[in-house]
């Protein structure tokens, strides 16, 4: 628990403002899904408070079918992502024949790089009004904005924020202006990355994407070098520089494949885009800039009541 521990061991391990829990896992896991896991075994007694599935409260819950050491956590509980956390201090990568050595450049990723739509259908059967579908924002584009948003808050010192209008301000201005003071200065936040133009010395953030293969930030050169980069998954900044006007819709009949069709227009979500609150506090406690008291009060005005119409 937070409060069995010194402020500054939690600092240590990279946590800066209060948490429900520490883990004492070593951090850097490599997480991948459940289906690619090998050479392994589940530990019975290890298979935390969950009602369907693993949580991983109990820490690791898999073991190496040869040497019988605690390997990784698996996490396939309802309600939750399910994955696989390869422990570092037990697992370590290692190249494999056929696996390009070489990542893609910038350039090849801003040519060839895959986007992340903003919705997802979700699909429901087995209510009192049997099966359906609907169109809602992407899970993904809700955790990607609450790690954006955490970065933001940092990066605005306690002013006012300006990100560019349209898809990028939908997903971030109303929260800032919610959560920061109203007033000038205002911090202008830009887009920026590869295949873009170059942002000028007035730019005080940079919205840029995250390399998928290497994990590095996109940084610029030049006048802008000292902004502070907000991190976004590549998909979802690809998305944000060249949107899609609506959602793909099939044609038929003699329509060309190609074609969307647009009568009738498809459904959007029936609700504000919101920020995923736990990706944002997660983030938020594992920023230096958080032990300020401007953006602790934040923090801690978040925790109390989180404001439904944000998060």
């Amino acid at each position: 628990m937070w409060g069995e521990n010194d402020p500054g061991e939690a600092g240590a391990r990279g946590i800066y403002a209060p948490v429900y829990a520490l883990s004492d896992s070593t951090p850097g896991a490599s997480v991948i899904a459940p289906g690619d896991i090998r050479g392994t075994r589940l530990i019975p007694e290890k298979r935390g408070g969950a009602c369907c599935g693993l949580d991983g409260a109990d820490g690791p819950n898999m073991a190496c079918a040869a040497c019988d050491l605690p390997v990784a956590t698996r996490v396939d509980d309802c309600s939750l992502w399910q994955a696989v956390r390869l422990s570092s201090d037990a697992v370590h990568r290692v190249p494999v024949d056929g696996f390009p050595a070489a990542a893609l450049s910038w350039a090849e990723l801003a040519e060839k790089g895959e986007k992340t739509p903003l919705f997802e259908p979700i699909a429901t059967w087995g209510g009192r009004l049997g099966s359906n579908h609907y169109w809602s924002w992407s899970p993904q584009w809700e955790a990607a904005a609450g790690h954006a948003l955490a970065h933001l808050l940092a990066a605005s010192q306690g002013q006012p924020v300006q990100v560019p209008g349209g898809l990028i301000a939908d997903v971030f201005q109303r929260a800032l202006d919610a959560l920061l003071p109203a007033g000038t200065p205002t911090r202008r936040a830009v887009l920026a990355g590869p295949g873009r133009p170059a942002p000028d010395a007035s730019v005080d953030i940079l919205l840029v994407p995250v390399h998928p293969q290497t994990g590095q930030t996109w940084t610029p050169a030049g006048p802008a070098a000292s902004a502070y980069p907000v991190p976004l998954p590549l998909g979802v900044w690809l998305w944000l520089v060249s949107p899609q006007p609506y959602l793909p819709f099939p044609a038929s009949g003699r329509i060309p494949h190609d074609v969307l069709r647009d009568d009738p227009l498809p459904l959007l979500p029936n609700s504000l885009f919101r920020a995923d609150w736990g990706t944002f506090q997660h983030t938020l406690v594992r920023l230096p800039a958080v032990r300020s008291p401007w953006l602790r009060t934040i923090l801690e005005n978040l925790s109390q009541g989180t404001p439904a119409d944000l998060f």
